[in-house]
């Protein structure tokens, strides 16, 4: 067997397969089964949420939340430009227009001065990342939602079981959204699952989510037949889908226990380097209870950058780097962005390295990791 130590690794822990077996057996593989109402009420029960939406990636459920936001062509998003292509297409869709703002230095979150600059009498919404698992600064962007009434939607993608101030991720801002793709903490393949905070906007995105009919209400007895009524898109997961992510849900507190130790230990191995000034570490800001979602570490520079991948990969261990920024993409050019304009998100992204990190990585392979990147900076001119 080859001893090379991937970044992600999907994982079974429990009766994944079994309960896609029951499924089979069962007689329901489509959305909306079983398994998928155990989802949505283990979630709500795990976070504190009374109302869940499981969907088919956190992506979906972003578009779900700007569809109910019901923007208008030149409403503004404010979002972080070090973010995923797939949250700013889910707000380009509906017309808004993408507004990109600079990160945090220490916790690649958010800058909230940055936001507060960025405002106008057309901001509609901000999208706070909550990245790898540690929270954006939510106090000061519920001021904003309650003065100026400024929707906040959670971009929790890598949140699922993190805390703001005792508040699980997810459930602070007007929505939340979570995914649970194969390199996520709880995985079911490709899936999402969507937060809404304000009990009157329930009923809207169920319909959104099933193709914009109100079929959820003829299969619960509600009407006596179902038709179009909104917008929508085919936005509910199989219950195959939900039937795997059960099992995962199942195992919460040991899966996001063996996180928090994988994490630590690389903190402890790699906090020489850290001390010496060769790497930073994330910083965990005092009110946010992190989920441990993933490890990484900023160089010095992209030559650094490029170089350590390169030794990694010579030993047989994938790390990568992450986003690409927005604003200096293709689209974000087409939509008047260029080079220059958000230096903290452009020296991040350029010297980020993403380590191995998953629930079957053992401490051996931490400690390996660790050496190796303690080797490749003894070699390094000084």
């Amino acid at each position: 067997m080859s001893d090379r130590i991937p970044f992600n690794k999907p994982f079974i822990i429990g009766k994944e397969l079994y309960y896609i077996s029951q499924c089979v057996l069962q007689g329901q593989t489509s959305g909306d089964g079983p398994y998928s109402r155990l989802c949505e009420r283990t979630i709500g029960e795990l976070i504190g949420a009374r109302q869940v939406l499981l969907t088919t990636s956190c992506t979906s459920a972003l578009h779900i939340a700007a569809l109910l936001c019901d923007i208008e062509p030149g409403d503004e998003v404010v979002m972080p430009a070090y973010c995923g292509a797939a949250a700013a297409n889910a707000f380009l869709s509906v017309g808004a227009r993408l507004v990109f703002v600079d990160v945090e230095a220490d916790t690649l979150n958010i800058d909230m001065a940055h936001v507060e600059a960025s405002l106008t009498d057309r901001t509609r919404v901000i999208l706070p990342r909550h990245y790898c698992g540690t929270a954006c600064d939510m106090s000061r962007l519920l001021e904003l939602n309650e003065s100026r009434g400024i929707r906040v939607i959670e971009d929790a993608a890598e949140g699922f079981g993190a805390h703001y101030r005792g508040k699980a991720l997810g459930t602070i801002g007007d929505f939340g959204a979570f995914s649970f793709h194969e390199t996520k903490d709880l995985i079911c393949g490709e899936g999402g699952a969507l937060v809404i905070n304000d009990p009157t906007l329930y009923e809207r995105a169920e319909i959104i989510r099933e193709k914009g009919t109100n079929r959820s209400q003829f299969f619960r007895g509600q009407v006596d037949k179902y038709t179009w009524v909104d917008v929508g898109s085919s936005y509910v997961p199989s219950d195959l889908l939900a039937a795997f992510l059960a099992a995962q849900l199942e195992h919460v507190q040991e899966i996001q226990a063996q996180k928090r130790s994988l994490y630590e230990l690389y903190a402890e191995a790699l906090s020489p380097l850290a001390q010496r000034g060769l790497i930073r570490l994330q910083a965990i800001p005092p009110d946010c209870q992190t989920n441990h979602h993933g490890f990484f570490l900023l160089v010095q520079s992209e030559e650094v950058r490029k170089a350590l991948l390169a030794y990694l990969s010579s030993k047989e261990i994938s790390a990568v780097f992450h986003f690409s920024p927005l604003h200096e993409s293709v689209m974000g050019r087409k939509l008047g962005y260029e080079s220059g304009m958000l230096p903290v998100t452009e020296q991040v992204s350029r010297c980020i390295v993403r380590l191995p990190f998953y629930h079957e990585l053992g401490a051996d392979q931490v400690l390996r990791v660790a050496q190796t990147i303690d080797e490749f900076f003894r070699w390094q001119p000084s």
